[in-house]
Parts: C-alpha cells; structure tokens; sequence
C-alpha cells in the first residue's frame, strides 16, 4: 500500500484483542521511531515500553484511555536535549516527540496493528507510577495491539476541513 492509502487507513484504535504483539514488531516500530526527524537531529525523545501486565494496570491510575491494550508505549522528551530556536528560544521537544509519535503510528499500522495517541493523562501520576526523571516530559501515550474484531472508528475521524480551507498560497 502507498503512503496516502497507508495514512488514510490509520484510526484511533479504541478495542483491542488481548494478543500480545512480537517483540520484532515492538523493535520495528522503535526503528521507525529513530528514523523520524527532529530538529537538528537533537533526538530529545525517549521512549518507554509497557509490555508487563502490572505495568499496564499500573497505567490505569494515570488515564481512563488504555482501552486495555497489551502494550503501550510512553513517549517522552527531554527539553535540554532539544533544539532551540535561536530568534525567539523556541523549543522543539515537543514537535520532535510528536514527529517520533506519528512515525510510530504509522509504522504500526503498516504492520497491521492498532493505535490511539492519548494525551489525556495525569502527567504527575505517570511520572510517579513509572519513575520517569525530571528531565523528560511525558507528550503521549500510545496503546497500541492488534484492533479488536468489531472496533468501531469514530465518526469524527472521517470528518475533515476541505483543502480549500486549510491551504492557501502565497499568502493568507
């Protein structure tokens, strides 16, 4: 499949099957992840793994949205290891982690598994729940298995502005 088909395809997987998913698929998906750019090529991500199933209860005191999959990844950014942007101190962790994200969802759709990048979490209580330093800010959370044999793709995830409105040329 082409990468349009391949990022059309993609949906905020809610339902998951209790199957665990292969290490050489976990490893795939974090090769992807080293593969995404980031500014400078700072690489101010890190990525924490939950395959253990305590670790993923565990989960649970940080967010409603686990959507009980078997593995989860936590990504997260250290600021001082991230471009700044010289004119206005602009930090770029946070676009960086997102970029790493994408690239991991859309891996993992490639290998016909199943992701919801969740951002609603208690930042403190993960940190907690899974000794994450001082240094590294928690961006996202990504359940992530194989989609459940009735999941249902939100209604929202086929609405979209047209392209008439979201691009312009030359000027606004």
């Amino acid at each position: 499949m082409g990468f349009t088909e391949l990022a059309k395809s993609r949906f905020s997987c809610r339902k998951f099957k209790d199957d665990k998913v292969e290490q050489k698929k976990i490893d795939k998906i974090l090769e992807t992840a080293l593969a995404a750019p980031t500014a400078v090529n700072k690489q101010p991500q890190k990525i924490i793994v939950l395959t253990d199933e305590e670790k993923l209860l565990k989960l649970k005191e940080c967010t409603k949205y686990t959507f009980d999959a078997p593995l989860c990844f936590i990504i997260c950014a250290d600021k001082s290891k991230a471009y700044i942007r010289g004119y206005d101190s602009k930090n770029s962790y946070e676009i960086d982690a997102s970029i790493v994200t994408t690239h991991m969802m859309l891996a993992a759709q490639d290998l016909g598994l199943g992701t919801t990048w969740v951002m609603a979490f208690n930042p403190k209580k993960v940190e907690e729940c899974f000794n994450i330093p001082d240094n590294l800010e928690v961006i996202a959370l990504l359940p992530t298995g194989y989609p459940g044999e009735d999941v249902q793709i939100n209604p929202l995830h086929y609405k979209s502005v047209s392209l008439e409105e979201m691009v312009s040329y030359n000027e606004i």
